[in-house]
């Protein structure tokens, strides 16, 4: 008798210890492949553009290329300097002629993966890329009041705050997103 009370004091305090934490309750799928996110792979990016920019100021044509990966970074080192991330873990697809973010939210002790679906455009006021939200999936968890203008703004001001203060005279004329890697090019004035 006193070793069936011990089992279930044992099988109590496992399940007590498994929702002291968290508890995933699923959502989509993250992709097979990981995309590496790192400091160095978003100043990679930074020093691209910028030496882009200066070789179009003779050519009048710029064209960059972003990868998964830099973007990847670019996100992630956005999230790391909020104080409250509206998500965690990012990893960016760019497949289709899509942008496929992919995270983990998290509330309270519960978390899900989210996938959050964008088409690349131009925006016709500013000239540079606009992330449009297609879809939204957040699992189980339903989505937060404003998460995705939230989202839409940040991935925009990751991905246009990095080239908007470099980028007076530049108009963005077309976004190609393929096979792993989003092509911008347009010309400068």
């Amino acid at each position: 008798m006193k070793t069936k009370i011990q089992i279930f004091l044992t099988i109590i305090s496992l399940i007590a210890a498994s929702l002291a934490c968290s508890m995933n309750v699923g959502g989509p799928d993250y992709p097979e492949q990981s995309v590496p996110a790192s400091p160095a792979d978003a100043q990679t990016f930074m020093d691209i553009f910028q030496q882009s920019m200066m070789a179009s100021m003779e050519t009048g044509v710029l064209s960059i290329t972003v990868t998964e990966s830099q973007l990847t970074s670019l996100v992630a080192d956005k999230l790391a300097k909020q104080e409250n991330p509206p998500f965690t873990d990012p990893q960016v697809q760019l497949r289709d002629g899509q942008v496929k973010l992919y995270g983990k939210i998290v509330k309270g002790w519960v978390s899900a993966n989210m996938l959050i679906v964008m088409n690349a455009t131009i925006d016709p006021e500013s000239n540079l890329p606009k992330m449009q939200i297609v879809s939204a999936d957040f699992g189980p968890i339903p989505a937060p009041e404003g998460v995705n203008n939230a989202i839409s703004a940040m991935i925009d001001e990751a991905f246009t705050g990095s080239i908007g203060p470099v980028a007076s005279g530049f108009r963005l004329e077309t976004i190609s997103v393929e096979n792993g890697v989003m092509t911008l090019s347009g010309k400068v004035k």
